[in-house]
């Protein structure tokens, strides 16, 4: 039996042309590529070949050169550990677009050793094959990408810029952060603005362009906001008004802010939140005036600091309130009783700062009027409902990546924001168990799909726990220590009194930052809890809301301070109010136009026979959304 070798120099092969890829690999050891006879289609060009003959491929009529003998390919190139084509992985090749191999000296082998480098085989038709080695996998597409990547990013190094977009729980903001300062306390430092006024705060002064275009940003997606500014700014409804607030400092609360000041008032502020500060933004109102004392990151110490600062200003007192939480009213009405006395009205948001005004107007000691915005229609169904059903998910995916997936999740609370967290997480294939004390509420969360359990029925198998209850203590040192391995722990109600943080710092437990808002509780099992925010507000903290549902809350607010700023003498006594349901609805209509939404008029017949204005409320105080 006559003894063929063949080796041939192969510069580029295209490989999807390669006949016969993926057949069956001979019993000699080496995987063969065999063509199959009804396989017709010729074989790629090859480039360079050394042989006198025609070129492989051509038609049998016109060359003598038999058709190519079988091929096996072996990849020896450190840069493809044992080969795509081998005896554990036959007949796969890689998606590469040209192969690039170097010549071997032709050689005869006895069996399927290989000499030289090459490999043989002997094929069923009794001839030996060596094939030539494949030097390297050129993946030409990909080596041009990576040399066009840039090395550097501003004044960060590309790691940098990678790991901060996964880190901080504002990332876009994070990208232009100059860092170089950042183990300075803002309390330190002694800044100006370009005006040369240094009557604020903040973080750093130099971030104020970056915060400019994140407010013209907001502006687009809070249209009641703006149209309000346009109509009113020629009346000044607030002129004269010292407006002094704690909120979240956000693009959007700038926005308030600016329109506020458009119609008149002067504004003080501080934050709400030691975590929800935006310093771009913080740094944008000082360029352009206000008087803000926050930034990201504050601590206890700092917050109430701030505070103070923003409240006890030589010749300047305050008229109005506006507040998200109470701290800043209970601030002036524990340390300034006198200035308490003089403010003319006090707007709040949240279910925990209505609490306390409530206290104080059952204890005979709320001496101003107050609105209750948290309340109104607008801010309950909108900024606690729809907005929570999406930054739920937000800030979840943004501090730990979680697929929501079959994760079994228990949601404390099913008011306005716990039915936004439910509906979210049901929508993403989770297990959604809910505790409630509320038997109304617990009946429309089985209504709604869902099954309700104590806390403690559930929590040794719980992935996720929320709390959004507005309470203090919900979940305490015990069910803390009785949580599984991983499961992670955070808050959507205001206050970071839900959860039991105190009781988690002690010696036994390891705390470990993880990321941005991020800790690992560490038991001395091993066990460990992911905490967010350190228990505080998960949305605000972590992630960001939607613009276009604080549009409808900040509106609120500001139509809540004008009616109490400009009201009559003795239309609003010492107690808490609701948002006239008038105003309610006006706030609604003027979101309506971005919707392209028409609504329908009542014709003088249909007023008459419903016993309404044609012009609303069209609803009585005591209609339930």
């Amino acid at each position: 039996m006559s003894v063929q070798v063949v080796a041939a120099k192969m510069a580029e092969v295209e490989i999807k042309d390669v006949p016969g890829v993926g057949k069956e690999v001979p019993s000699g050891g080496s995987p063969a590529v065999t063509p199959s006879p009804e396989d017709k289609t010729p074989a790629k060009t090859i480039k360079n070949e050394p042989l006198p003959q025609h070129e492989v491929g051509s038609s049998p009529a016109t060359t003598t050169t038999p058709a190519p003998e079988p091929f096996s390919v072996k990849a020896e190139d450190p840069s493809c550990p044992g080969g795509f084509l081998s005896p554990t992985n036959p007949g796969k090749m890689p998606q590469a677009s040209v192969l690039k191999q170097r010549p071997e000296p032709q050689q005869q082998n006895g069996g399927g050793g290989g000499g030289g480098g090459g490999e043989a085989f002997v094929n069923r038709d009794g001839t030996v094959a060596e094939a030539p080695r494949m030097k390297k996998i050129q993946f030409a597409d990909q080596k041009q990408e990576f040399n066009k990547r840039p090395t550097k990013i501003g004044r960060r190094s590309l790691s940098r810029s990678i790991s901060q977009s996964s880190t901080d729980s504002y990332s876009s903001a994070a990208s232009y952060t100059d860092s170089s300062d950042d183990e300075t306390s803002p309390r330190d430092k002694q800044q100006k603005n370009s005006k040369g006024n240094g009557d604020f705060c903040i973080k750093n002064i130099k971030q104020s362009d970056f915060g400019r275009r994140e407010i013209e940003i907001a502006e687009q997606e809070m249209p009641a906001l703006m149209a309000l500014r346009k109509r009113a700014q020629g009346e000044k409804p607030l002129a004269g008004a010292k407006v002094v607030g704690c909120t979240h400092i956000t693009a959007q609360t700038a926005v308030l802010m600016e329109t506020l000041s458009a119609l008149g008032a002067q504004c003080r502020w501080a934050a709400c939140n030691i975590y929800s500060t935006q310093n771009e933004v913080a740094a944008a109102l000082a360029e352009g005036g206000f008087s803000v004392f926050a930034w990201k990151g504050e601590s206890e110490d700092d917050f109430w600091w701030c505070i103070d600062r923003c409240v006890n200003l030589e010749g300047w007192q305050p008229n109005m309130i506006l507040d998200d939480g109470g701290d800043l009213t209970h601030w002036i009405y524990k340390k300034y009783p006198n200035m308490f006395k003089k403010i003319k009205g006090i707007v709040e948001e949240s279910v925990t700062g209505v609490h306390r005004l409530y206290q104080l107007s059952k204890a005979g000691k709320l001496c101003v009027p107050a609105m209750n915005v948290n309340d109104s229609v607008t801010k309950q169904k909108f900024d606690n409902l729809y907005c929570c059903r999406e930054s739920i998910l937000d800030g979840l995916k943004r501090t730990t990546d979680v697929m929501f997936g079959g994760k079994q999740v228990v949601v404390c609370g099913y008011g306005e924001v716990g039915k936004g967290c439910c509906a979210a997480l049901k929508a993403m294939g989770s297990i959604v168990y809910v505790t409630e004390i509320d038997p109304i509420c617990a009946l429309q969360a089985c209504m709604d799909g869902f099954r309700m359990v104590k806390l403690s029925e559930v929590i040794r198998q719980v992935d996720i726990v929320i709390t959004c209850t507005g309470n203090k203590n919900v979940v305490v040192r015990d069910y803390l220590d009785r949580m599984k391995n991983g499961c992670i722990v955070c808050n959507m109600g205001h206050s970071n009194t839900e959860i039991d943080v105190a009781s988690l710092r002690t010696p036994e437990l390891t705390w470990e930052r993880v990321r941005s808002q991020v800790d690992h509780v560490i038991w001395p099992d091993g066990k460990r809890i992911v905490l967010l925010a350190e228990g505080r507000l998960l949305n605000l903290s972590c992630s960001t809301v939607p613009t276009f549902v604080l549009s409808i809350t900040a509106t609120t607010q500001a139509l809540a301070l004008i009616e109490l700023y400009n009201a009559p003498e003795g239309r609003y006594k010492q107690d808490v109010y609701l948002l006239p349901k008038k105003m309610d609805e006006y706030v609604a209509s003027l979101h309506l136009p971005t919707f392209d939404a028409h609504l329908t008029e009542l014709t003088d017949e249909q007023a008459k026979y419903l016993g309404l204005n044609k012009n609303g409320p069209f609803k009585p105080n005591y209609y339930r959304y």
